[in-house]
């Protein structure tokens, strides 16, 4: 791949903008030799500004969301791709977040430009289990954990009942609550269902992944370990 794709590709600019990069000495190899646009050469070969490029297809980053933030991008407000360097939502192919948190939920965010990686996540086959901690409004009744295990909760205006999911209890009015699938607002909806209320939901961990030291409005690209955390047979159903 010529050299002018590569940069394009990598969210660096227009073809146009990235020949204006190699013309002006910015793109070197290894050694500060500088790089033409027609050149053609290996990714981990280039520099920019004496940088290494970015990922190539295939990143996958965890980020710590905070409150306030969407996941979409025709949001007028702030979007989770304000936390992250700009050409990333300049790639090809575009990077999306993995599922979505709304905007009053904070944390575990999973984002990536392969589209076989993000259906592997999200397939309802995949199993991976996601843990979230809620502070309610009121005290826990006592009968919720045998209730979300059960598999026959039904939330408001489905014709299929939930699949078993774990809870918890953290203290009278605190839960931690493992899923393993995604359905819209599926949290806040089976509390409401048995009469409670949501105050604040924070998502901690991913199958076998968690948010670690990660502080609020910060990411962290994967590398292969952490991808093989992610998908650990042992992790199904884990809590933390």
């Amino acid at each position: 791949m010529k050299l002018v794709r590569l940069l394009a590709n990598l969210g660096y600019g227009s073809r146009k903008q990235a020949t204006l990069l190699c013309r002006a000495g910015r793109v070197t190899d290894p050694h500060g030799e500088v790089l033409y646009a027609d050149d053609v050469v290996a990714h981990a070969d280039v520099r920019v500004d004496g940088e290494s490029l970015d990922p190539p297809q295939g990143m996958l980053l965890m980020l710590h969301k905070p409150v306030g933030y969407t996941c979409s991008t025709r949001d007028p407000g702030r979007v989770v791709y304000d936390l992250l360097p700009p050409r990333f939502r300049l790639r090809t192919p575009g990077l999306s977040t993995v599922g979505r948190l709304d905007r009053d939920t904070s944390g575990l965010l999973l984002l990536t430009d392969d589209g076989a990686l993000l259906h592997r996540i999200i397939a309802p086959k995949s199993n991976l289990p996601k843990v979230y901690e809620a502070e309610l409004a009121q005290p826990l009744r006592g009968d919720e954990a045998v209730l979300f295990a059960s598999g026959t909760l039904l939330l408001e205006s489905e014709t299929t009942p939930l699949e078993p999911a774990r809870l918890d209890v953290i203290d009278p009015r605190g839960a931690r609550l493992t899923l393993t699938e995604g359905r819209y607002h599926q949290v806040r909806r089976m509390f409401a269902a048995v009469g409670n209320h949501v105050e604040r939901l924070h998502r901690s961990r991913v199958g076998g992944l968690a948010l670690e030291d990660l502080a609020a409005g910060e990411w962290r690209q994967l590398d292969a370990d952490a991808r093989a955390r992610l998908f650990a047979a042992d992790n199904a159903g884990a809590s933390p």
